[in-house]
C-alpha cells in the first residue's frame, strides 16, 4: 500500500512541508529528509550563507544534485525547498521516483508564518507579501503540473494534514 513508495513534500515556504513530512514518515514508517538540512549538512554552511556566497544559481545547482541523491532513496518522505521545483530535472525525478503531494498555503498563512523568520534568503526584502505573491505566481502551476495530490494546509494541523495525505496516498494505490 502507501508505504511502498517514496513520497515527495512540494510546496512554498510556510506550508509545513517539513513539519507534516516528519509526522507522514512515522505513519508510513519511512525515514525522513528535508533536502535543505541535508544541504546544510553536506556543506557545513547554512543557505543563507550559500545564497551570499554562491547566488540563487549556485544554491539550486547544489539543491538539484540533493534532490537527484536523496529521491534515488527508497521509502522515505521528503520535504522539498520552495523553490526546488524551478528545475526541470527536479520536477522530473521527482515524478518518476514517488508520489508528490502539493501542501498548499494561503499568502496570508504564508506571510504569517514567515514573519519572525530571517533565514529565508528570498525573503530579505522591504515588501514580503510582495514577494510572495510573486513567488507564487511563479511556482503554483510548477507544484500542480508535479503533484499526485494536492492538500490544502491553511487552518489545519500538521497531524490532521499527514493523515489525510496517507489516506489519498492508499486511494492512489489500490
Amino acid at each position: 500500500m502507501a508505504n511502498e513508495k517514496n513520497v515527495f513534500l512540494v510546496g512554498p515556504m510556510g506550508a509545513g512541508k517539513t513539519t507534516v513530512g516528519r509526522l507522514l514518515a512515522e505513519l508510513l514508517k519511512h525515514d525522513f529528509f528535508d533536502s535543505d538540512e541535508e544541504i546544510e549538512k553536506a556543506t557545513g554552511a547554512d543557505i543563507p550563507w550559500i545564497f551570499d556566497v554562491e547566488g540563487e544559481a549556485g544554491f539550486r545547482k547544489r539543491e538539484r544534485k540533493m534532490i537527484d541523491f536523496l529521491t534515488s532513496k527508497e521509502n522515505i518522505v521528503l520535504a522539498t525547498g520552495g523553490g526546488s521545483i524551478t528545475a526541470e530535472e527536479s520536477r522530473r525525478m521527482l515524478r518518476e521516483r514517488g508520489d508528490v503531494v502539493y501542501l498548499r498555503a494561503s499568502i496570508s498563512q504564508q506571510v504569517r508564518r514567515m514573519s519572525g523568520d530571517n533565514s529565508r534568503p528570498l525573503l530579505q526584502v522591504e515588501e514580503r507579501e510582495t514577494k510572495i505573491r510573486e513567488l507564487f505566481a511563479v511556482r503554483d502551476p510548477l507544484y500542480q503540473e508535479v503533484s499526485d495530490i494536492s492538500i490544502e494546509t491553511s487552518k489545519r494541523n500538521a497531524r490532521f494534514i499527514a493523515k489525510e495525505i496517507h489516506r489519498q496516498l492508499n486511494k492512489i494505490l489500490r
